[in-house]
């Protein structure tokens, strides 16, 4: 009790806890700075500094880092109901501690790989609690806004970092020195989660004010809700098919990106340019697209996203004989179409989605829209080893153009409140 008098009364709403908002939003700047040490370099240290010739090979490293933070996300949403949020948020920094020694004096690709296995072990333990604590604090009139915010901050993180390792390798080389800036982001994200507070009494609040009970007898376990969330809930299903095809196009374009438009003549600042625009754009974009979908719904922005994501692979063949142009343009078509979709479906689920199984299912959803870097990975490896990168792109457009028509099908519900 009197913990809970120093602090004050504990409110939700985004004015009301604005400095550990603040804080979050930060901690999440770090997470996505992280991650994005590796757009620029690390496909190109695999074929250039390695020697790695086939496609797949290059690759495996965005596979270990899919496969292993979807899964991650999965376990973060039981882990929830055993352990506070900012526990597994410090846990998840500490494990993130080596990522960056590794990517810049690995010894073999190996230790690349392993690498990429210690940051999806980081990236699904801090994204998803920095997003699930944001979702607490806020209340359910403003979650649109709340991860739009958050993804902005992860995602604009990762593009300013893609861009500055781009020029940092232009001046120093592939390694050490664009790895090396991980350390700081490492330092501060372990700094301010030992900080910020946990938010276990908003979801207590949460759930006492919450106007529709829990159904008796539902079943809130693990496994019910990530077949709830995976396939039996329509809403649910829709959401979690267009978050696994929007980050499949994520790992394609991670990998094929740097070695389509290198073999068209781009040097590293100007591949830095493309893989940094994508993700700055998608970053800044979810601020008024996450509002936005508080005020219209979330179906059209997810529908719509997914086809302007379309769009994006289009004209990155269409233009390709001008390949800057191409890159340049099709990095703002991704990017500003998947700041339409990310947060919208975050947003989604939680709508969908009772606070006793909201962490389960956002832990669901985040388990299928990350294996999607895997499935990106792995699938443009196998084309682009069997029928060249141009096709790989082509199927990336096909498959994101059917995505966005099966959301259009299956998402519902109702509008969201505001």
């Amino acid at each position: 009790m009197a913990t809970r008098a120093a602090t004050g009364p504990v409110r939700l709403g985004l004015r009301e806890n604005r400095l550990q908002f603040t804080l979050l939003v930060v901690v999440n700047v770090c997470v996505g700075g992280l991650v994005g040490l590796e757009r620029t370099t690390v496909p190109l240290i695999g074929s250039h500094v390695f020697g790695l010739t086939s496609d797949l090979a290059v690759f495996s490293f965005i596979i270990a880092f899919g496969a292993t933070k979807a899964m991650t996300n999965l376990a973060a949403g039981a882990l929830t109901a055993r352990f506070r949020r900012k526990q597994l948020l410090v846990t998840g920094w500490l494990i993130g501690v080596p990522v960056p020694f590794a990517l810049a004096w690995a010894p073999s690709w190996g230790w690349i790989v392993a690498a990429n296995v210690l940051l999806g072990l980081n990236q699904g333990l801090t994204w998803s609690m920095t997003v699930n604590m944001k979702i607490d604090l806020v209340g359910p009139a403003r979650r649109g806004l709340a991860t739009g915010l958050n993804e902005a901050a992860g995602y604009t993180a990762v593009g300013v970092t893609a861009l500055l390792t781009g020029y940092l390798a232009t001046g120093y080389g592939l390694r050490p020195a664009p790895e090396l800036i991980g350390v700081v982001f490492v330092a501060a994200g372990l700094a301010l989660s030992l900080v910020v507070r946990d938010t276990a009494a908003h979801v207590a609040l949460e759930l006492a004010q919450h106007t529709e009970p829990l159904p008796t007898g539902e079943n809130t376990s693990l496994a019910a809700t990530f077949a709830r969330t995976s396939w039996r809930h329509r809403s649910l299903r829709g959401a979690s098919q267009a978050g696994l095809v929007n980050n499949l196009n994520d790992g394609l374009t991670w990998g094929v990106f740097p070695l389509l438009f290198t073999d068209h003549g781009l040097g590293l600042a100007a591949v830095g340019l493309i893989k940094g625009l994508y993700p700055i754009l998608w970053g800044l974009g979810q601020i008024p697209s996450g509002h936005l979908s508080d005020r219209v719904g979330r179906k059209p922005l997810i529908v719509y996203g997914m086809l302007v994501q379309a769009g994006g692979f289009v004209l990155a063949l269409a233009l390709l004989d001008r390949p800057l142009l191409a890159g340049v343009l099709s990095a703002v078509f991704l990017g500003l179409g998947t700041a339409m979709v990310y947060p919208a479906l975050i947003a989604s689920v939680s709508d969908h989605a009772h606070p006793a199984w909201r962490a389960n299912a956002l832990g669901t959803y985040r388990f299928w829209r990350d294996i999607g870097y895997a499935a990106g990975a792995l699938l443009a490896g196998i084309l682009a080893d069997t029928l060249g990168l141009n096709a790989t792109i082509v199927a990336a457009a096909v498959l994101t153009a059917g995505s966005g028509l099966l959301a259009a099908r299956w998402i519902g519900g109702p509008r969201p409140t505001h």
